[in-house]
């Protein structure tokens, strides 16, 4: 089973039944997306096409707000998008997956047009949704949670995932999931890489300098134990009480927030790639 972050709680009375993914878009879900993108980058081929890729524009480190706003608007567009909005965006993230593979001198051998390494990285996308929900809403049922996994095959179609890899049941997706953790590893400049980021290097100071540590913590307890422990970041009882309390008041605060409030960066985003398409601007 995944072991997850999240607080163990009751499901407030407001809680949509039957869930779907749309129900998991929330801003303050942004909180958990370094962690993310570190369990994304877990698979050996997966951080290092990152950690070599030539594609510049899209360099968390050279272009961070690009870089940010590209990822929280393809997720936008996979769970709120027309049909017509996801094609456009796979085109687009085609072309750029095409440019990213390894090269003679890579230390592992990779190419982003990999379905395998494709469905890694939309199982992550996809247990970030379902951590957001729990967080924000509460446990779900055994149906509730099969409801909520089958409104959610878009995260790795809009990619390079045909339909036939995505694991037909929840319950398939853990099996899945159980067999992906074994292939966690970080090397060292993967690992010096994505600690830089939970520490916020890719920002100017004194940005890293007030908010890194405070990141750092933040994207070390949304991460779960396997992926923490294999990066080397430390976590004691101590820091998990109080991530706990922390999980249990931004989720009452952010419950005060009306619904359009709530999911408005998505909205905006998936506003601004059609604004992009229809004036001729690049996607990414």
């Amino acid at each position: 089973m995944i072991t997850r972050p999240t607080a163990d709680r009751p499901a407030p009375a407001d809680r949509p039944t039957p869930p779907r993914l749309a129900d998991a878009v929330d801003s303050i879900g942004g909180f958990g997306g370094v962690a993310n993108v570190i369990m994304q980058l877990s698979w050996p081929e997966v951080g290092w096409g990152v950690r070599e890729s030539r594609v510049d524009t899209g360099n968390v480190y050279k272009r961070p707000l690009k870089r940010a706003r590209t990822t929280f608007q393809y997720l936008a567009v996979a769970v709120f998008g027309t049909e017509e909005d996801k094609r456009i965006y796979k085109e687009e993230v085609t072309r750029i997956h095409r440019m990213v593979h390894s090269t003679p001198a890579s230390r592992v051998r990779y190419s982003a047009m990999d379905p395998e390494l494709q469905m890694w990285v939309a199982a992550c996308l996809y247990v970030g949704f379902e951590d957001v929900y729990l967080w924000l809403h509460g446990p779900m049922s055994a149906a509730d949670n099969e409801a909520f996994y089958q409104s959610a095959q878009t995260l790795g179609t809009t990619l390079q995932v045909r339909p036939a890899q995505w694991p037909a049941t929840r319950e398939a997706f853990d099996d899945y999931w159980e067999e992906g953790k074994k292939r966690i590893h970080f090397d060292e400049p993967v690992r010096e890489h994505l600690v830089g980021l939970s520490e916020l290097r890719m920002l100017p100071q004194p940005t890293t300098a007030l908010f890194g540590g405070l990141n750092r913590w933040v994207t070390s307890g949304f991460l779960h134990a396997e992926f923490r422990d294999a990066l080397g970041l430390p976590w004691s009882p101590v820091d998990e009480r109080r991530f706990q309390r922390f999980l249990r008041v931004t989720a009452a605060l952010n419950r005060l927030l009306p619904a359009p409030v709530r999911t408005a960066t998505y909205r905006v985003l998936l506003a601004e790639m059609r604004w992009r398409v229809r004036t001729g601007r690049e996607l990414m």
